[in-house]
């Protein structure tokens, strides 16, 4: 295991710094290759393209992995929060709660369906959904509570599936950007009815271009879902319902199951190099990312909050450090969902988050000197403004 000082160099040092990209997939194909490469190419000889026994692998290790009895492997996370959807009953005129802090294909999943988003504020520790905010949303017109698990933070899903069982509405889990994450010792994903993953490729684990899945441990819902996804055919050429064409293709499914058995190792390295920053970071005024108590992070994302935001960012791009926003518009601002009829001031606590928040590089690959770097260059741009 590496060992990191626990200081980095002082802001203004000629030791030349080396350029942080906000993430290395390149880094990470290339200690991956000679297992991948071997893979597809017996994929491709075996020309089962579409579904097939690759896929049918890795939703067995998948649903291993998380605890679940079903993985359905699908084509991106969004297809999945949309088939986990239909399949707890949402249909056209009914409502989902969800928030407005995520990225907008969770809502983009319940509009799918005909059923309108209804927003709760965040949580100002965790940014996940605040669940004091649920029940007063909640109508005879609700059929399913959506938390988004943030940043690699499970929810406080405790809360929210008392809720859920108290109302006799399922809970759906947006568990993409939180692969392997746990709440209360459990692994999140089939704590709610279902549990939907994303693997855009920067994500923890992420295929070679699209992918997602939703686990379960309902068998008929499972069984429905599995249909939905390849065109409603329950057999060749029979279609009961509108069905969709939401197929993982096989390489994907090779390349997961590669990459899946890697992604511990990968989550205690992002686990290793969050706590350093958290260290590196103590001392320079900025909001940093906390844990809640019983909740096992996996740090897809490192985010602090700053008031001058746009400011650090681009003096961060000065010193070569890239960054990213996650989100900087929250969902009940955008023309997209003009027709709710929300307006500034809604949701304060999504509404500062998005406006201060700040996304630092964080990968397995990172360096001991690429983190150094970053830290250096954004105490120098704080000290800058001071």
């Amino acid at each position: 295991m590496l060992k990191f000082a626990d200081k980095p160099l002082e802001s203004g040092s000629n030791v030349a710094r080396p350029e942080v990209p906000f993430m290395d997939l390149k880094a990470q194909f290339a200690g991956l290759k000679d297992e991948v490469l071997p893979a597809l190419e017996k994929a491709a000889e075996s020309a089962a393209f579409i579904l097939g026994p690759r896929v049918a692998e890795f939703e067995a290790a998948f649903a291993e992995y998380v605890g679940a009895k079903h993985c359905v492997a699908v084509n991106s996370g969004t297809s999945a929060l949309h088939l986990a959807l239909l399949a707890a009953g949402v249909r056209p005129g009914d409502e989902v709660v969800t928030v407005p802090m995520t990225f907008i294909a969770t809502s983009w999943a319940i509009s799918y369906c005909g059923a309108t988003p209804v927003y709760v504020d965040v949580d100002p520790v965790t940014y996940t959904m605040d669940p004091a905010q649920v029940e007063a949303k909640i109508t005879p017109r609700t059929k399913a509570i959506l938390p988004v698990h943030l940043y690699g933070q499970s929810a406080d899903l405790g809360a929210l599936t008392f809720i859920g069982r108290r109302h006799g509405i399922p809970v759906i889990e947006d568990a993409c950007q939180a692969h392997g994450a746990t709440y209360a010792g459990r692994p999140i994903g089939p704590i709610g009815q279902s549990g939907c993953f994303s693997f855009y490729p920067g994500k923890n684990l992420g295929a070679f271009g699209e992918g997602g899945a939703v686990v379960t441990n309902d068998t008929a819902r499972a069984d429905r879902m599995r249909t939905l996804r390849d065109h409603a055919q329950p057999t060749r050429y029979v279609h009961n319902e509108i069905g969709f064409n939401y197929r993982m293709d096989g390489l994907q499914g090779a390349v997961l199951k590669i990459k899946l058995a890697k992604l511990p190792a990968w989550t205690a390295r992002r686990v290793e190099l969050a706590a350093r920053y958290d260290r590196l970071l103590a001392g320079l005024p900025v909001h940093r990312p906390v844990t809640a108590a019983g909740r096992g992070h996996v740090w897809h994302l490192y985010v602090i909050l700053h008031p001058e935001r746009d400011r650090l960012r681009e003096a961060l791009a000065a010193r070569k450090v890239q960054t990213g926003l996650h989100y900087p518009k929250p969902l009940h601002l955008q023309q997209a969902y003009a027709h709710l009829g929300h307006k500034a001031g809604d949701f304060p606590v999504t509404e500062r988050v998005s406006s201060q928040c700040l996304t630092i590089p964080l990968y397995p690959e990172m360096t001991e000197a690429q983190q150094d770097a970053v830290v250096d260059a954004l105490a120098g741009a704080l000290k800058e403004n001071r």
